[in-house]
């Protein structure tokens, strides 16, 4: 989700983060008589920022079924990753990039970072995803950034939950919302994106001075706004935060339930499903990849749908193929988002920096 999703506590974090799937090494085999001095690579690298995630199985299968050893080359969050990847244009660390995401696409494409590949199985991928028509980039997963609320606060005072962009200006809601800064975090940005989406070049900023003027909070990143501000969250109980509206994803309510303690019947939080922007997150074959063959048959991997089904509880994003079937927990747990926000990845190039330097200005300083 380009984006950085840390939509859970410390058990998430833990979840997504902490272990690096790490190769077992090149599988050097006796090379036949005439053969290249250079043995075929059997080690496959995937660079990708710190959320990936999957199920030791499903990438075993992978390994078997390929004959390839997957290393994955954890660098931080989306923008770092991407970073270091354009400052290391044709000798690249790996063979795949994971994680560019719509907000930050038309850089990625703009630096020329990737070759072209159509991905085996592409045809079976929703084709609203499938934003690079020359295949430099292959969709692989998309999630909503969207507004969540405290149950209980609301029932306590039986007040309705805000349910658009438009609501959370009303004097009913004031002082009760938290968001990232736009110009450090990806949820931050996207939240600006959906005004973008929303209210146009020309009544963004309108938006903000009421959302200002309406009490809203603006710290740094995720963490301290959900586990810390929000009242809903179980790091938010615990840190006896406030705010009982916070910008996160739609499939935090899911979250809540998969690591609550004990575990609820039903989602603590809710999400208010007109104040969100879709992130769509995209894998690429690297230019000058040492493995290529072996790079292909991995974005191939990744849009096959034992990784598609995989991936929700793994990442807690939503699959892109058609035929992938949702887990349990998110069917019964999670919203489905009807008509998120979007702009298209080239404007947001285009405006990226001054929409966030004019937010900046208008809401922090």
């Amino acid at each position: 989700m380009s984006t950085t999703k840390r939509i859970a506590g410390a058990a998430l974090a833990a979840a997504l983060g902490v272990a690096t799937l790490s190769a077992c090494g090149e599988d050097a085999k006796d090379k036949p008589a005439g053969a290249s001095d250079a043995p075929k690579s059997k080690t496959v690298t995937l660079v990708s920022h710190d959320s990936f995630n999957v199920t030791d199985t499903v990438l075993k299968e992978f390994e078997q079924q390929s004959g390839y050893t997957v290393k994955v080359l954890k660098s931080g969050d989306a923008g770092a990753a991407l970073n270091q990847e354009i400052l290391t244009k044709g000798t690249p660390r790996g063979d795949v990039f994971f994680g560019v995401d719509n907000t930050l696409l038309s850089r990625a494409l703009d630096n020329g970072i990737f070759t072209p590949y159509e991905a085996k199985g592409l045809a079976g991928v929703k084709p609203e995803y499938v934003l690079d028509k020359e295949h430099r980039v292959t969709p692989i997963d998309s999630g909503d950034i969207c507004v969540n609320y405290d149950k209980a606060y609301f029932a306590d005072k039986k007040l309705a939950p805000p349910q658009t962009l438009d609501d959370l200006v009303k004097p009913e809601y004031k002082n009760l919302l938290v968001t990232e800064n736009a110009a450090t975090s990806s949820p931050g940005l996207g939240f600006l994106l959906a005004s973008v989406g929303k209210y146009g070049e020309e009544g963004w900023k309108d938006y903000w001075s009421k959302l200002k003027a309406n009490g809203v909070e603006v710290v740094d990143g995720w963490e301290q706004a959900y586990n810390e501000r929000f009242s809903g969250s179980a790091g938010g109980k615990k840190a006896k935060g406030d705010r009982p509206l916070v910008v996160s994803y739609a499939s935090s309510p899911p979250v809540e339930v998969l690591y609550g303690e004990p575990q609820p019947a039903e989602a603590p939080t809710g999400v208010s499903t007109g104040t969100c922007f879709r992130q769509i997150e995209f894998a690429g074959l690297l230019k000058g990849a040492k493995n290529e063959e072996g790079g292909k048959a991995l974005v191939d991997f990744l849009i096959g749908k034992k990784f598609q089904e995989d991936m929700p509880l793994q990442m807690f994003v939503n699959p892109v193929v058609k035929d992938a079937s949702l887990p349990e927990l998110f069917t019964k747990h999670g919203v489905v988002i009807e008509k998120p926000e979007n702009v298209a990845p080239e404007t947001i190039a285009k405006n990226r920096e001054q929409w966030v330097k004019a937010w900046t200005a208008l809401v922090v300083k």
